[in-house]
């Protein structure tokens, strides 16, 4: 097959594939093989204006269904995906190369936000005040934004828009999701699973592109708020840009997430949780451990529990029929990006334990493979502690005191999730009450809170008020209107008053 054979993903426009007028495309790789396996349309503004009519449309429709009908959409939609869900797995494996058990539990993670939508009406209600002066009720509705943009990572290219698209849709919005130009597909399937459950055309939009796409978003008056996760400087730019445009903004950004292990740990569990936790996904999600903190004398027996576990990984083709437990990064360039923070620790004095570069996969010797890394006593002044490598790549930086551990917690840029493994209830309850971040794990590595929670970060890995899904998702997608009513008795009058109003 040539290239010019290869298919192109594209728009999805009032309930249909829709391709774009730019003519621009992107290559979509197959991350283990290293090969195109389809090109991605790339829109121009006539494409942002397209997709922004289509989402009009949909709107006008989907924000009049009652709450009883769109209720039973969200119903249809979380039985369809239940069923079918192992289709979406393979699609994400093939195009971002995470094994497919990972894959499908990025799902399971994403319909627990359905199932949370799923009972929104409780959620959406408004107050009632009879009679807050005399004759006057007080009330307030929640009605939903309109418009929403969602802008999703390449990482998590299904959980990540299922994070925000039930709530908004719960609510009565009318969505344009814009992928990761890197996996766009799996928002595809998505659309026509919408499609099949009832929800009207165009309530669900997806608008394939680069920044050209984003900035289409950002600066669109039909816009009412944009949805972002990813890294740092970007969540910035689109928080920055978003509300100067006048429009509300979830954006996460990114994160160097540090595991605290005290001296009275189960060290066993520690291991199996820092392997879990670094180089899970290879390492490509924003609450993987990066750091652990170890304080004395923990440190050698820990390292070596460690590389003995990081041995036994199985590194391969995440569609293999013996499916490995890590599968390749994401792009050839990401891979070097990642490879090159090795090598800045190794100049800046780390002790390599376990070396991932360079690291290849007999009959896919072409895929974009890093082997699983482990770094000692890598200096806090390095690049590679400080800034987030996104990869598999597990750094030990040795402590001395809890209070050494968490001051470096504490002083870091980032905020997105932290973990204490220890078995001291006081030093645990101490340790989340003191420390500087916004979810926190005790024994557990990868803290995600459940959906009917919510999920977001403190200091530089969340801009905005607003955290994903749960109570604040709600909030976010809805706004109150209140009402002040006064039924006149007609058996009274009430005169003619021209001074401020009061309650009496």
């Amino acid at each position: 097959m040539t290239d010019h054979d290869l298919p192109v993903v594209a728009h999805w426009f009032d309930g249909a594939a829709a391709p774009s007028a730019s003519g621009r495309t992107a290559p979509v790789h197959n991350p283990a093989t290293g090969a195109v396996r389809a090109h991605v349309a790339l829109a121009d503004q006539a494409d942002v204006t397209a997709a922004l009519a289509s989402a009009g449309r949909g709107l006008a429709e989907w924000s009049a269904f009652s709450i009883a009908k769109r209720q039973s959409v969200m119903f249809a939609f979380r039985e369809l995906l239940n069923a079918r869900k192992g289709e979406l797995a393979r699609i994400i494996t093939a195009e971002h190369g995470k094994v497919v058990s990972d894959a499908m539990g990025e799902i399971a993670r994403g319909q627990e936000v359905v199932e949370l939508a799923c009972g929104f009406p409780h959620l959406i209600k408004g107050a009632f005040s009879e009679n807050a002066s005399n004759g006057v009720d007080v009330y307030s509705i929640k009605q939903p934004l309109g418009i929403v943009g969602i802008i999703s990572p390449f990482n998590f290219p299904a959980m990540v828009p299922m994070w925000f698209f039930p709530v908004a849709l719960a609510a009565g919005n009318a969505v344009i999701v814009k992928p990761s130009e890197k996996d766009p597909s799996a928002s595809l399937w998505l659309a026509q699973l919408w499609k099949e459950a009832g929800l009207p055309d165009g309530a669900f939009t997806v608008l394939q592109g680069d920044k050209v796409a984003v900035d289409g978003l950002l600066h669109a008056d039909e816009v009412q708020s944009i949805s972002f996760v990813g890294s740092t400087p970007i969540a910035q730019y689109i928080y920055e840009t978003a509300s100067k445009n006048g429009k509300r903004v979830q954006a996460l950004g990114g994160a160097k997430n540090h595991m605290l292990v005290l001296p009275d740990a189960d060290l066993d569990l520690v291991a199996d949780s820092a392997v879990n936790a670094g180089f899970g996904a290879a390492g490509e999600r924003c609450m993987a451990v990066s750091v652990v903190l170890a304080v004395d004398p923990v440190a050698d027996e820990l390292i070596a529990k460690v590389a003995e576990r990081i041995a036994k990984l199985r590194i391969g083709d995440g569609a293999a029929d013996a499916e490995p437990d890590m599968g390749p990064l994401i792009s050839a360039a990401h891979r070097d990006k990642v490879s090159s923070y090795v090598d800045v620790a190794e100049a800046d004095g780390a002790r390599i334990v376990v070396d991932g570069r360079g690291y290849t996969v007999d009959g896919r010797e072409d895929g974009f493979f890093f082997g699983p890394t482990l770094l000692d006593e890598v200096p806090t002044t390095s690049r590679a502690y400080t800034e987030e490598i996104f990869g598999p790549v597990l750094s030990v930086v040795r402590v001395k005191t809890y209070e050494e551990g968490l001051a470096l917690i504490n002083s870091g840029e980032f905020g997105n999730g932290t973990a204490i493994f220890t078995n001291d209830g006081g030093a645990a309850r101490r340790f989340q009450n003191e420390v500087q971040v916004g979810m926190i794990g005790i024994n557990v590595p990868i803290p995600v809170p459940v959906a009917y929670h919510s999920f977001g970060g403190w200091k530089k890995s969340l801009f905005g008020d607003a955290k994903a899904y749960g109570v604040h998702g709600f909030d976010f997608f809805t706004r109150e209107k209140a009402v002040t009513s006064r039924w006149l008795d007609p058996a009274t009058h009430g005169g003619i008053n021209l001074g401020f109003p009061q309650n009496s």
